[in-house]
């Protein structure tokens, strides 16, 4: 059962598309306190876990450190960071035998303290006074996040090409680039399915531009590279160029569609086009005009993006700017100093994505008119909203692949995520496996991690474990900075052992496609914790770096450094499955602790006893799989397996379930 209770004025996120009644009783569980804003206090026993808030650090349970829901372009994260690049307010109580669920529905700064100040008391406070709060009742965890997850919509599905491995890179800067890149993966024989282009493809990068020196003939370029099974997916930005002569600029001013300062004049801020202004995503006439752009591109055959900078992301502002060229004088004038020195360079590194800046504009809403740093986690959400909706309309019987950087609850109906610029660190692996299950919670299915680390340089073991992780993800995506080393599979010593790896994913992709679909459909969670499958078990609740997948898998991935295997415990029989040498072996195991051997080129899971999961055989490419020639694998004697076109959206068609039996 869910509840809605109203504080002050809420802005409407859209993120709850269920009609819910507003509650009539007090807001239960919480003691509520309006001076300075609203903070609600909670209670907790020693024992009791709170669950969610999406993409965060740390662990599963969140007990424990303090956390801010404020869409963050902040890619050095560590354990230290309280904020990443979405905003998802939605956590899971377990109290004893008491458990409830409650989503804190507001765009503005929210932070939760889950038992850091006081090790008993949950406190989540916001300084804005307007606030929606859904209270969800349940049996079980289980039943609070399904019915969560049936209020605010079903996910996003992509085409199925999108589980395919993609690779990437800042920046494959032209035609010649990219073909090296697709060469080295054919002539391997390791599977991919699609390249991405990241800024460097446009003009100057201008949105909906191409660079025709470097990318001339777009259209005939993505037909080649698409004949051989591989698709382009470039890059969206949100910063529009301040540039006379650019169509998507002097329509945005002519209709006012970008954000303002406060004398309504469009802000600037620069990002990588240099000047910019932002298009005022919250306003339904601007989504529906840049959206509208996205044709530009599916006119070439483009039949996937990933929306970027949208937190929005600013390096700096004219007012920065200014503020700067002052302090800069001043100093000069004066006898210089190390304190002088780091006061400087610390205000220089503050000017990114400062406050100041996020509270030196304005958006126009069908609400009124508001401060941006009070709507600010909805920004990269609308995005890709516009997108989403665009697309749908531009051809409306396919899928496309879409996701994006910031979002916020409410964008999972919309696109996927990556979990953003991350590190070539091993702490980064184990971060990935806790954040899933989470980020499921919260709506979003379609999510991975950039494998192999965005910045630094990767080792060899380091992208090996990490891809012993993605190949579980619906986002199987290496993607790797400017200035780093280059980290497609094909560039390390014995590259057969990443085609082995890689080749594992596509077997798995009817079981991972189905239990992707499923969980979508149902309003299930495809990633969950040990902890919410088996409650009982004291070990199992506090087991973090294992998943299970679905129904019938469980995955203990490799996070550390030189590692020999690691320490798995079973919470019930299995059958461990091992890949070595691109061959399959089976072990029947029981229930308890084990240490399992693992090496950097093998790939271990774990089948649940009494089920069984569908492969196929390996291919060049998700359509090139033959789904006809399925093995079951396991003890379970069937499995439900869903398949489909892959492209249409006739989802709920009868025929697209098979009951397939040994």
């Amino acid at each position: 059962m869910i509840k809605k209770y109203h504080f002050g004025k809420p802005y409407n996120t859209e993120a709850v598309i269920l009609p819910v009644p507003l509650a009539t009783d007090t807001l239960p569980y919480f003691e509520v306190s309006a001076e300075k804003g609203l903070s609600f206090k909670l209670k907790l026993e020693k024992s009791d876990a709170v669950y969610g808030l999406g993409e965060a650090m740390r662990g599963i349970n969140k007990r424990g450190y303090i956390y801010n829901s404020f869409c963050s372009d902040d890619p050095n994260h560590t354990e230290a960071t309280r904020s990443l690049y979405g905003a998802h307010n939605f956590i899971v109580i377990e109290m004893g035998e008491k458990v409830f669920g409650a989503f804190f529905d507001t765009p503005s700064t929210l932070t939760f303290d889950v038992c850091y100040t006081a090790f008993d008391t949950l406190r989540i406070t916001c300084e804005n006074e307007n606030m929606a709060v859904y209270i969800i009742d349940g049996d079980s965890i289980y039943d609070i996040v399904k019915e969560f997850r049936n209020a605010i919509g079903r996910s996003y599905i992509p085409p199925m090409w999108a589980f395919g491995y993609t690779q990437s890179r800042w920046s494959y800067i032209d035609k010649a680039d990219v073909r090296r890149i697709a060469k080295g993966y054919r002539d391997l024989g390791i599977p991919l399915d699609a390249i991405y282009l990241d800024i460097d493809y446009m003009e100057r990068y201008k949105d909906f531009t191409v660079n025709e020196e470097n990318f001339g003939n777009l259209p005939e370029f993505v037909e080649e590279m698409k004949a051989d099974g591989i698709r382009l997916v470039p890059i969206i930005d949100a910063g529009v160029k301040i540039e006379e002569g650019y169509d998507v600029y002097e329509e945005g001013i002519r209709n006012n569609y970008f954000c303002s300062d406060k004398d309504n004049k469009p802000f600037k801020a620069c990002v990588w086009p240099g000047m910019t202004h932002f298009p005022d995503f919250l306003n339904p006439q601007v989504r529906t005009w840049f959206g509208a752009k996205y044709k530009i591109l599916t006119d070439m055959g483009i039949e996937g993006f990933w929306n970027d900078m949208n937190e929005p992301a600013i390096f700096f502002s004219q007012n920065s700017v200014d503020e700067t060229h002052r302090k800069i004088k001043k100093m000069a004038d004066e006898e210089f100093s190390v304190d002088k020195f780091n006061e400087l360079k610390f205000y220089i590194g503050s000017r990114q994505n400062c406050n100041e800046d996020y509270s030196a504009f304005y958006h126009n809403t069908p609400e009124g008119r508001f401060c941006h740093k009070d709507v600010h986690n909805l920004y990269g959400y609308n995005m890709t909203r516009s997108a989403g909706e665009a697309l749908d309309k531009i051809e409306p019987s396919k899928r496309h692949l879409l996701f994006s950087r910031a979002s916020y609850i409410g964008m999972h109906r919309y696109g996927g995520i990556w979990t953003g610029d991350n590190h070539s660190w091993w702490s980064h692996i184990l971060n990935e496996i806790k954040v899933l299950p989470s980020l499921n919670m919260c709506g979003f299915l379609y999510v991975g991690a950039d494998l192999g680390g965005f910045g630094c340089d990767t080792s060899r073991d380091l992208l090996l474990r990490w891809l012993s992780l993605g190949i579980f993800t619906p986002l199987m995506r290496n993607h790797a900075a400017a200035g780093t080393r280059e980290q497609e599979c094909f560039c390390f010593e014995n590259p057969e052992d990443f085609k082995h790896i890689i080749d594992l994913r596509y077997r798995l992709i009817p079981y991972l496609y189905s239990e992707f679909m499923k969980a979508s459909l149902e309003n299930e969670m495809m990633f969950k914790p040990l902890a919410f499958e088996f409650p009982k078990d004291e070990v199992a609740r506090h087991t973090e770096d294992q998943l299970l997948i679905g129904n019938e898998l469980m995955i203990a991935p490799v996070y550390t450094q030189n590692a020999l295997g690691r320490y798995v415990y079973l919470p019930e029989d299995m059958t461990a499955v091992r890949m070595t040498g691109g061959e399959l072996s089976y072990t029947e195991m029981h229930k308890g602790h084990h240490f399992v051997e693992i090496a950097e080129n093998e790939v271990v899971f774990f089948i649940r006893a009494g089920k069984a999961i569908p492969l196929c055989k390996a291919a060049k490419c998700v359509e090139d799989l033959d789904l006809d020639t399925i093995e079951l694998v396991g003890t379970g004697k069937e499995y439900l397996l869903y398949t489909d076109d892959g492209f249409s959206k006739d989802y709920e068609n009868p025929a697209n379930f098979k009951t397939l039996k040994k």
